[in-house]
């Protein structure tokens, strides 16, 4: 055979080549021809010369050596393939006899390992709630990454047509969201080719293609570039995209479980070129985001499971009592409709019908049967057009028009049966489905579709589809029902045991805490006796200390005895003593949410601070100030630091009544932690250790938290305060530009833009209204100052954003400009936002003294 194989360049950025085993195990020359630049008359002249270095070629053939299979491809970046220091990334793969070299011009200058990109923005989308979630963020993040101005998440059906589920676009393009397309669109062997190569770029439709020399092998095979990632494309689908308007697109294959699930589609009005470090990125994020895919229908399969089992052990306890399966018929049924939505139900045993919501009566219904015992006598079996199988079932069509059936006898005789009515459904096409074929050029062959305009098909007679999920629930409950009526007696039995314990175990417990209660109660009011000076001011101090424990209790009861806020205990203790001087006690730190059994322990020792702190200490005059700063400990503990200043000149106390014991001596004897007390003049000073053991776990504080502290108003409300407009975000990591499109969202601003470098940013300023922006100041080898003076010469309110914590531009012009160190988040840019207006407020008014 032909030792190479050349095809020119194409795609208007690589070159590939095909050589045989034997030419690359024998080749060890080392001399250089230039290969590159030349046209593909020139390299067919060169297939017998030897260019490759000899660095490049022990690279090959470690790349060969570990190749897996036909359907994979080694990648190679920077590599010197003719030994003059040009650097070039490759790609090589098994193709027949022979071997695929795809050749491309490394991509120089500043680093780009957008492989990295890849990890974080995979972390981002697993926060996806739901499948469709999941769907658009993936979306979002492979348009950052790449650039497109769509990108589709599209979906195939079972007949081979598709939905797009998911969108991301640029807001100057349409949308497809929503839109099906016929199996036409894709053919079935487009399928297979997706199936087996993960990723297809086409980065200019209008790039001419170029012949393959020699065209076929000795044996008359031609060669199969199927796994190629440059190779040209059908030219039916360069018109398919043409017709579409598309100048480049490219398609990231989504593969669950061997099987096409779908594409991630996308596409550029203007030709555009990747490179293949971002190729390789987006290819390593298709793969991942199949696996999240997978994962997340995997956990919404487990959790309809899981439904299933619950309605399981539901239906077992509602016919725990004894009598036949009609007899709890209408109170499993509303069980049975939380799991699987139907519009009607018909039981349907022993000869006993019983039916709910709109079903068949018992003579059609009669008939019915007859048929299911031999459509489905021994497994579920559904459909959401029955009329289309069974005929009589279009006297009752306005009655139903899908069922699902289960048997719940070993004979073909009795049946739960679900209906759904009619739905009407609005299918949204891209063209019309059933457009009759067109000939060709060539006759009647495939030819590419002209008119995307929108196409709706209105379907009738269908109820909505019963899905994979609800048939396997199905299942299961068909196996409870089956069951119910063999085991009913025994599991009768089982369940009133089960209650007997129950009910023994929750008296047990009730005893348990009513007697610690009351020993606790008895030694408050022994202790108490000390150091009260009058019946009145004992009943005051004992009354005071359980109601500090009854604040906790109710706190922790509200929340159905779950960990509860550390923030909430020190605010209401606050407003029950302190409430005049609220604004005088500052909490800092996260929130840590306390374990029942320790909550109130912690409230009597922040009861006696607190009440100490208003008879004698910081909050007992008008001045004193008390903080307490809450920081999380290494060890996952609550450290608690408690200081008082401002107030009366402080001295130790000679004797230690029961509030200072309680203070020093519950934490270390009750939770196992640490307390420590010290008494300087300018006020008292406690620090606290609770172990990770009663630690549930630390949040951020709430909104109220966050007011009661002072902290900046409502990022939403200073939104308002804006000019309406887009924002524009300045940032070359496309993650972190990600983050801060996340934060102003949640301010208010629906039209955020991203750009990378100042000439995108200039590009943004002079086509969009920018209400405000925020400035990453280093931008690679590039500052955001010329950004910054356009901003300031529109008069546009802006911040920045700095990675080294410097304020290189705060001088000059910019002087007063709020800056963000990174790594920032919400709290960091409301308040830089709130001083920016702060500021132009500050301006205004001056302005008009002057």
């Amino acid at each position: 055979m032909e030792p190479i194989h050349v095809i020119g360049r194409i795609q208007s950025f690589g070159w590939l080549l095909s050589f045989s085993s034997d030419w690359i195990i024998n080749h060890a020359s080392l001399n250089c021809e230039t290969l590159f630049g030349r046209n593909p008359r020139d390299l067919i002249g060169l297939m017998a010369k030897d260019f490759l270095s000899g660095s490049a070629l022990h690279d090959i053939r470690t790349r060969l050596q570990i190749l897996s299979g036909s359907n994979s491809v080694e990648r190679i970046f920077e590599v010197d393939l003719l030994g003059d220091g040009r650097l070039f990334d490759t790609a090589i793969h098994q193709s027949g006899r022979s071997y695929i070299l795809e050749i491309e011009p490394h991509e120089g200058g500043r680093r780009r390992d957008f492989v990295s990109y890849v990890r974080p923005m995979i972390d981002r989308l697993r926060g996806s709630a739901t499948i469709e979630q999941l769907c658009a963020s993936a979306a979002r993040h492979l348009r950052g990454l790449t650039g497109f101005d769509r990108v589709m998440v599209y979906r195939f059906e079972g007949d081979g047509a598709g939905e797009v589920v998911a969108e991301s676009i640029n807001g100057m393009v349409d949308s497809f969201k929503g839109l099906h397309f016929p199996a036409s669109d894709i053919p079935a062997q487009a399928r297979r080719l997706y199936a087996r190569n993960m990723l297809r770029i086409i980065s200019d439709v209008d790039d001419p293609t170029v012949p393959i020399h020699p065209a076929c092998g000795p044996n008359g095979d031609p060669l199969d570039l199927s796994m190629s990632g440059l190779r040209a494309v059908s030219p039916i689908h360069i018109e398919y995209l043409r017709n579409m308007g598309v100048k480049a697109s490219m398609s990231v294959s989504i593969m669950r479980r061997g099987k096409l699930w779908g594409l991630m589609a996308c596409h550029h009005y203007s030709p555009l070129v990747l490179s293949y470090s971002v190729r390789t990125a987006s290819e390593l994020f298709g793969e991942f985001f199949a696996y999240l895919l997978d994962q997340k229908e995997t956990d919404f399969a487990l959790e309809k499971r899981a439904d299933s089992m619950r309605l399981h052990d539901e239906i077992m306890s509602r016919v725990a009592g004894g009598g036949t399966l009609l007899e709890a018929f209408g109170e499993f049924t509303e069980s049975i409709g939380r799991v699987i939505e139907f519009d009607g139900v018909i039981g349907f045993v022993d000869g006993q019908f019983i039916a709910y919501g709109d079903t068949p009566d018992k003579a059609e219904f009669t008939e019915l049967a007859r048929f299911l015992n031999t459509a489905g006598a021994s497994t579920v079996w559904s459909t959401d057009n029955i009329a289309a199988i069974f005929e009589p079932a279009r006297q009752w069509a306005d009655k139903a028009a899908g069922l699902l059936a289960l048997p719940v006898s070993r004979t073909p005789r009795d049946y739960i049966v679900l209906f759904r009515k009619e739905q009407l459904r609005q299918v949204k096409w891209a063209g019309n489905p059933e457009k009759a074929v067109e000939l060709g050029p060539n006759g009647a062959r495939l030819t590419p579709r002209k008119s995307f305009e929108i196409w709706k098909e209105e379907r009738r007679g269908y109820s909505r589809p019963w899905t994979g999920e609800e048939t396997s629930a199905a299942e299961s409950l068909r196996i409870t029902l089956l069951e119910v009526v063999l085991r009913l007696a025994d599991a009768a039995n089982i369940e009133r045991e089960q209650a007997s314990q129950q009910q023994d175990m929750l008296i047990a417990e009730l005893n348990h805490r009513v007697r610690n209660i009351l020993n606790l109660i008895r030694g408050l009011v022994s202790q108490s006796k000390e150091g009260a000076g009058s019946i009145d001011e004992f009943a005051e101090i004992v009354g005071s200390r359980i109601h500090a424990l009854a604040r906790a209790h109710d706190q922790v009861t509200m929340t159905d005895w779950s960990p509860s806020s550390i923030y909430e205990l020190f605010r209401t203790e606050t407003a029950a003593y302190a409430n005049n001087s609220a604004d005088r006690v500052a909490i800092d730190g996260p929130d840590a949410l306390i374990a029942p059994g320790a909550f109130t322990t912690l409230a009597l020792v922040v009861h006696e601070l607190m009440t100490n702190s208003c008879k004698y200490g910081a909050l007992s005059d008008s001045s004193g100030t008390v903080n307490i700063l809450l920081s999380h400990g290494d060890d996952g503990s609550l450290e608690i630091d408690w200081r008082e200043s401002g107030g009366p000149r402080v001295t130790e106390p000679t004797r230690r009544g029961f509030g200072s014991t309680i203070i020093e001596r519950t934490i270390p004897h009750e939770l196992n932690g640490s307390a420590s007390v010290s008494y300087p003049a300018q006020g008292l000073h406690a620090f606290f250790l609770i172990p990770s053991d009663h630690v549930s776990t630390f949040a951020t504080p709430s909104a109220a938290h966050r007011e009661a502290q002072g902290d900046p108003p409502s990022a939403t409300d200073m939104a308002g305060h804006l000019m309406n407009g887009t924002a524009l975000i300045v940032e070359d990591n496309v993650i972190i530009a990600m983050e801060a499109e996340d934060v102003l969202r949640t301010f208010g601003f629906t039209d955020c833009r991203i750009a990378g470098s100042v000439a995108a940013a200039l590009e943004t300023i002079g086509e969009e209204t920018i209400a405000f922006a925020m400035l990453d100041i280093n931008l690679g080898k590039d500052t955001s100052e010329p950004i910054a003076e356009a901003l300031q010469a529109r008069g546009v309110p802006f911040i920045f954003a700095s990675g080294y914590g410097e304020r290189s531009l705060q001088s000059g012009p910019f002087k007063g400009v709020p800056v963000v160190t990174k790594p920032y988040g919400e709290r960091e840019v409301r308040s830089a936002i709130a001083r920016l207006l702060q500021g132009r407020t500050a301006s205004k008014e001056e302005s008009g003294r002057n």
